[in-house]
């Protein structure tokens, strides 16, 4: 299969373009290539990707995954016929001049160029939808790492009927209106010729099968909503915010689906005496005056462990002391960041005789010239 062009440059717009911009180029295009114009041999292959790239800039949702991830994150969440659905064409043939006989919308332009879309049995969706879990812990437990359990509610297949929709001993018979497809077509004559359109069965709603005696637990939906404890584990030192994605742990909505993923993201709580920048912590730490003037060792509890706080004599208030390696592990390699302490001078607000006594004297010591 030859490699997809970029669909910015397929439509000749540049990657800001607006969706105003993206019309025009795509009508202009339309009206040059499309065969009922234009004969040439490679001119109905142009028309598809020309369609197609205006199918997913012109939508925000698929432009956003085409931009982050390119066609591969296209191809992944998106079928073919998923790439058109929603997309209307009308206005664009009807300012080219065309009768479009009543509308010209995604499942026309599908139809008539990829083949009438699905066959047989209708394409069901690629996975489970993706579930987001937000988690909060303590700095001492994103510090040393925790290992948890979560409860995520989630749809998941049926154990009784397993994802059947059937009473266990019975089976889902094919519907007699589609013949098991899954699929209603009806067939009209517009300006660009005679259109299949593809629609979902009414009776049986797409499934190509009606459930005679529906299972109990699920009640013939197949799926059935559950709550499953799953184990958590988070590692040391991990960022506030960061997600953590747990494969196949999303909805598994129906039999022979792969389940989407959970993402979990973590959050840290407030802590009483630490704020994490990075991985080196912040902490102020109130010293008395005689204790910066003077000089001394105070004893400090750190997420290490019991650490002595030297402070040298003659010790600015608001100063800030750093230790090296008492911060928090470094996630994607060894070792720790730092731990920088504020030191804040504390002025007492009472003082007894002798301390007015004592600091009255100070004073004029210091200030004597």
């Amino acid at each position: 299969m030859p490699e997809k062009k970029d669909y910015y440059d397929v439509l000749g717009v540049p990657r800001d373009a607006s969706k105003d911009d993206i019309k025009k180029a795509y009508r202009k295009l339309a009206l040059k290539y499309h065969p009922d114009k234009n004969k040439s041999p490679d001119a109905e292959e142009r028309f598809k990707e020309i369609s197609e790239a205006y199918a997913v800039l012109y939508d925000d949702e698929k432009r956003k995954m085409y931009d982050t991830h390119g066609h591969s994150g296209i191809d992944q969440q998106y079928t073919q016929e998923d790439i058109f659905r929603g997309v209307d064409f009308s206005d664009i043939f009807r300012s080219m001049g065309f009768d479009t006989g009543g509308g010209f919308g995604s499942d026309d332009i599908f139809s008539q160029f990829f083949g009438g879309g699905r066959r047989g049995r209708p394409m069901q969706r690629q996975r489970g939808s993706d579930l987001r879990y937000d988690i909060e812990i303590s700095l001492e437990d994103v510090f040393r790492g925790v290992t948890t359990e979560i409860q995520i509610p989630r749809t998941e297949v049926c154990p009784t009927c397993h994802g059947s929709g059937a009473a266990p001993g019975t089976s889902p018979i094919h519907c007699a209106q589609c013949k098991g497809t899954g699929e209603s077509r009806s067939t009209r004559r517009t300006a660009f010729g005679i259109f299949t359109q593809v629609s979902v069965c009414p009776r049986c709603r797409g499934r190509g099968t009606i459930i005679e005696k529906p299972c109990l637990t699920c009640k013939g939906a197949g799926a059935i909503q559950q709550t499953r404890a799953i184990e958590l584990k988070i590692p040391r030192g991990i960022d506030e915010g960061a997600q953590l994605r747990l494969a196949g742990e999303g909805e598994a909505p129906g039999k022979g689906i792969p389940a989407g993923d959970l993402y979990v993201v973590v959050h840290t709580k407030p802590h009483p005496a630490y704020e994490r920048r990075g991985d080196d912590l912040y902490r102020a730490l109130k010293v008395s005056f005689p204790k910066l003037a003077l000089g001394s060792t105070v004893p400090l509890e750190t997420l290490h462990g019991k650490e002595s706080l030297k402070i040298p004599a003659g010790t600015e208030s608001d100063s800030v002391v750093r230790l090296k390696g008492l911060g928090m592990p470094h996630v994607q390699r060894g070792g720790y960041g730092d731990l920088y302490i504020e030191v804040h001078g504390v002025v007492p607000q009472t003082l007894s005789k002798r301390a007015r006594l004592l600091l009255e004297e100070l004073s004029r010591e210091i200030d004597q010239p």
